[in-house]
């Protein structure tokens, strides 16, 4: 990568402004003990999480909380997705756990989730797929042209919303050690192939740095 690029990095020099902090699927479907998509390393990067929002917040940076938000019928329904890829015995369930106002949607107890701050609901795997929701013009309304991803799962939600951002021109970059998969094998292999065309892997303390440095 160093040698086609002519450098370690894709990006340098940020501006704290126009960054934005995206945390994907840190809800309790996905994070928390019982959720029927658990991913118990998801509960790991949650101390990670906060000390970047915390960061953000200090340098004036946006912080965008995203979440799956799902219905039993219509768009959120998403049957190519729950009737294809999920046992019929567990689609409702999976579909269920994640509608509005339920616990699987609500976001895990111990993140740092401001009341302020911006809350975007995707009814697909990444925010910038045509329809999923409004982060895309919400980012651009804020003067916002690049993106930190962090959250759950680093090779599916994650990894679609940053290399759909690369694709709309946006600076991507994966924080790695706020990022969680299932496996170790998953986590390594999306952040590889994101590193080596899509955008830029860094790990929590070099994000931190880079925003009190700028």
């Amino acid at each position: 990568m160093v040698e086609r690029r002519g450098r370690a990095h894709a990006h340098e020099g940020y501006d704290p402004q126009t960054i934005a902090l995206v945390v994907v699927d840190m809800q309790n479907h996905f994070v928390a003990e019982g959720g029927l998509s658990e991913v118990p390393a998801a509960r790991g990067i949650v101390s990670n999480i906060n000390n970047l929002v915390d960061a953000f917040r200090r340098a004036g940076g946006v912080v965008v909380w995203v979440r799956s938000t799902m219905s039993l019928e219509g768009r959120g329904s998403w049957p190519m997705f729950f009737d294809n890829f999920i046992a019929p015995e567990r689609s409702r369930d999976a579909r269920a756990g994640l509608i509005a106002d339920t616990w699987g949607h609500e976001f895990f107890e111990n993140l740092d989730v401001g009341p302020d701050e911006v809350i975007v609901d995707k009814d697909r795997f990444s925010p910038f797929s045509p329809g999923a929701s409004n982060l895309d013009e919400t980012l651009k309304r804020l003067g916002v042209d690049t993106v930190f991803v962090t959250g759950t799962m680093t090779n599916v939600c994650c990894d679609s919303t940053a290399r759909d951002a690369m694709m709309l021109d946006y600076r991507s970059v994966m924080i790695e050690d706020a990022n969680a998969a299932r496996t170790d094998e998953a986590h390594v292999g999306a952040l590889s192939t994101f590193m080596s065309v899509f955008g830029d892997v860094i790990t929590t303390r070099e994000a931190i740095e880079l925003l009190e440095g700028s």
